[in-house]
């Protein structure tokens, strides 16, 4: 006769101290989650550099990620040339964006409130969002030359698409008893689409718009990366061609943070014209 193997249940005192650490981490505030997250996550990073047999070549302690963040903070507080890069790189994110949101709004209008639009048109618009954009940049840079016209327009074809799609997607979010109670008030058209249709729209509107700034910013660096010259996605290429690491991450930092401020101005202009929208706004 076998003995059935004996299973160790965890003692309540050992059950007690993970529901105690799993409540408190679940009590701390969200800017406190993420910053005890951080601090792991560079413990981790620090201890694998120095004891992991990871060479600062490869992998660059964050430490000296650390003092060329300071470094490029400073060269961009005192103005010199590689905040003239930055500038450039902001123009053509803005630009790109401008074009894309304005005319991605007008096509996704079309598209949003009409049948052929909806049909013929719309699926051809998702199969390109759906495809990797960015291996359209040798294309623009063959088609527009080095310069700055192929950096904001790959910014512009990158965030167009979110804005079409959501923008025809939020023009159909009144519902049909909605629109017939609006005709049965004898409204307009006009009015119909201004006080009904539109600030549906306006939530599904600013979430392309969110996802169009974000694009932009990856469709500028990208081309810069390619199609060289100027530009801050430049300056991490020419850091990269030199395996300074260090300087690369530094760097990446900083379109990471332009890319969180770029993304913070549109939320803000959310709460602004969808305020009745803005407890769901993330």
């Amino acid at each position: 006769m076998t003995s059935s193997p004996t299973v160790h249940q965890p003692t309540g005192r050992k059950r007690s101290r993970v529901s105690l650490l799993s409540g408190w981490l679940d009590r701390l505030p969200q800017p406190a989650a993420v910053a005890l997250v951080v601090v792991i996550a560079l413990g981790l990073w620090q201890l694998l550099v120095s004891f992991g047999g990871v060479s600062e070549i490869i992998l660059p302690s964050p430490l000296s990620v650390g003092g060329q963040i300071i470094e490029v903070v400073k060269q961009l507080t005192t103005g010199g040339f590689l905040m003239g890069q930055l500038w450039i790189t902001v123009q053509e994110i803005v630009l790109g964006f401008l074009l894309a949101s304005s005319v991605g709004f007008l096509i996704g209008l079309w598209i949003g409130q009409t049948e052929f639009g909806r049909k013929a048109v719309m699926p051809l618009f998702v199969v390109v969002e759906a495809s990797p954009k960015i291996a359209f940049v040798p294309v623009f840079i063959a088609w527009f030359g080095f310069g700055i016209a192929s950096k904001f327009l790959m910014a512009a074809f990158m965030s167009i698409f979110p804005v079409i799609i959501n923008t025809a997607a939020g023009m159909n979010a009144a519902s049909a008893e909605e629109i017939r109670l609006f005709r049965s008030m004898r409204a307009s058209s006009w009015e119909i689409f201004w006080k009904l249709k539109f600030p549906r729209a306006l939530p599904f509107i600013f979430a392309g718009l969110k996802i169009g700034i974000v694009s932009a910013v990856t469709g500028a660096v990208a081309a810069e990366f390619i199609g060289g010259g100027v530009g801050f996605g430049e300056q991490v290429r020419v850091a990269a061609s030199r395996i300074a690491l260090d300087r690369v991450f530094a760097l990446i930092l900083v379109l990471s943070m332009l890319g969180l401020a770029l993304f913070g101005l549109v939320t803000l202009a959310q709460k602004k014209f969808a305020f009745w929208d803005s407890k769901k706004t993330t």
